[in-house]
This record gives C-alpha cells, sequence and structure tokens, in this order.
C-alpha cells in the first residue's frame, strides 16, 4: 500500500470515529433528557401521591368530624324527644286535672242549687221530690229510693222512690244486711263490681246514709243508673256524702216543721173546742 493510501485509510478511520463519536454525544444527550424527564415524572409522581395521601387524610378527618356531629345531633335529638313526651305527658296530666277541675266546680255548682232547693222549703213532700230529682240529675239514677228511721220501731220505712213503687220496697231493721248494716254504721256501701247486676232490694248498688252530724234518719239506695252512666266516679263518691248532709238536714226540718204544724193545729182544734 503506497503513502498516500495510508494517509487515505487514516483520515476514512478518523471520520468514522468522528461520526460514531457524534452519535454517542447524541445518544448520551437523549439519555441524559430521557433520564432527566423520567426525574420529573418521578417528582409529579411523588407530589401527586402526596397530595392524594393529604387528601384522603383530609377526608378522612372531615368523615370523622361528621359522625362525631351526626352522633351529637342525634344524641340531641333523643334529648328533644324525651322533652317532647315529657311535656306532652305534662300536658296532658293538665288537660285531665282541668276537666276533673271542671267537673268538680260544675257539681258544686249543681250541688249549690240543689241545696238552696232543698232549704228553700219547708214542706215534707216538696223535700222528698227535689230529693229524687237530685239523684236522677247529679247522680244518674235510673231506679232508687228514700228510706227514713222510724225511731219508735227501729226499722227503716220507704218514703219515696223512683222507677220502682215505693211501696213494693221492704220495711228494714238497722243493722239488717247491707241496707240496714249501713245506716247502723253510718258509712256509705257501694257495690264491688256493677257487671251482671240485676235488681235485688236486700242488696242495692249503693247506700247512702242520711246524717246530721252522726245521728243517722234515713237512707238512700240505688238500684239501678241511668243507661248513658255505666259507673261511678270519684266526683259521685264526693258528691254522695256531700248530699247526704244536705239532704238530711233538710228532711229533719221538714218533718220537724211538719210535727209542729200538725201539734199546733191540734192545739188550734182543742183551743177552738173550748171556746165555742
Amino acid at each position: 500500500m503506497s503513502r498516500s493510501d495510508e494517509e487515505k485509510d487514516t483520515v476514512s478511520r478518523a471520520d468514522d470515529f468522528l461520526q460514531m463519536f457524534k452519535k454517542g454525544a447524541e445518544f448520551t444527550q437523549d439519555l441524559l433528557k430521557e433520564n432527566e424527564r423520567l426525574r420529573f415524572r418521578i417528582v409529579k409522581l411523588e407530589e401527586s401521591l402526596k397530595g392524594k395521601d393529604q387528601g384522603a387524610s383530609s377526608e378522612s378527618s372531615d368523615i370523622i368530624d361528621l359522625k362525631n356531629k351526626i352522633e351529637a345531633l342525634e344524641l340531641e335529638k333523643k334529648e328533644i324527644l324525651g322533652r317532647i313526651k315529657t311535656v306532652e305527658e305534662e300536658n296532658q296530666s293538665f288537660a285531665n286535672r282541668y276537666l276533673e277541675i271542671e267537673e268538680e266546680n260544675n257539681m258544686l255548682a249543681n250541688l249549690y242549687i240543689a241545696s238552696y232547693q232543698l232549704h228553700s222549703t219547708l214542706d215534707f213532700k216538696e223535700v222528698l221530690q227535689i230529693i229524687l230529682e237530685i239523684v236522677i240529675n247529679l247522680i244518674g239514677a235510673e231506679e232508687f229510693g228514700v228510706l227514713l228511721l222510724d225511731e219508735k220501731t227501729n226499722r227503716l220505712e220507704p218514703v219515696a222512690s223512683e222507677g220502682i213503687a215505693t211501696n213494693e220496697m221492704p220495711s228494714i231493721a238497722v243493722g239488717e244486711g247491707i241496707i240496714g248494716g249501713s245506716v247502723k254504721t253510718g258509712e256509705n256501701y257501694f257495690i264491688e263490681s256493677m257487671e251482671g247486676y240485676q235488681r235485688d232490694f236486700a242488696k242495692p248498688l249503693v247506700c247512702i246514709p242520711l246524717k246530721i252530724k252522726e245521728h243517722v234518719i234515713g237512707v238512700i239506695v240505688i238500684y239501678k243508673l241511668l243507661v248513658q252512666k255505666d259507673q261511678f266516679t270519684n266526683v259521685d263518691y264526693e258528691l254522695f256524702t256531700l248530699l247526704a248532709g244536705h239532704a238530711a238536714t233538710a228532711v229533719f226540718s221538714s218533718r220537724l216543721y211538719s210535727d209542729s204544724e200538725r201539734k199546733l193545729s191540734t192545739i188550734q182544734g182543742f183551743i177552738d173546742l173550748l171556746t165555742k
């Protein structure tokens, strides 16, 4: 090989080397760029993951706060419902008590009217009639009678009635049976249960002794209530006691007046005979 050929071969190799170097440099640059790009993506991914973790943590914290608030509201709701129930029960209690007071006021008003009527006359028959009307209207009785004590015989004799004939009612000795026992003790009698009750003169629904202080002068016996009244109320029990006192006083006063009038009439008859 000549010298010139060697020089050409050397130049050719140098060119190839330069080309290869350039390609290696370009490849290195590409690798550096790719590495930089990958590093940028890694940083972005790390930031993204970090943001997601923080968001998840924040979201989890918000959810816990919401759950706590919901539980607190549920407890508050439960307390409010409990208070509402208590208030409703108190309102119902007040309403019931109000009705009771209204009933008691009506009873007292009716009793006042009845008392006024009882003491507005000294006529014995009128007093008995007023007692019958009071027992019908205030107590709601349909069949009942009034028996008065004959102190000479110590027996209770029927003098007035409603719903049954007076002459059908028996005469009863003091201390005999339920009626006589009630008069002897001076205590009101009430049957324990009205279910299936059938009228029995010896076993009334109610016995109300007519008393002036501790002295019993008679008794009101009830055998049947009006259809619209199926049982006695607490007001009725109070009314029985109050009525008994007023009725007893009115009966005693009217009988005393009638006896006085009768005696006065007898005396006046003797005087008229003596002066003729």
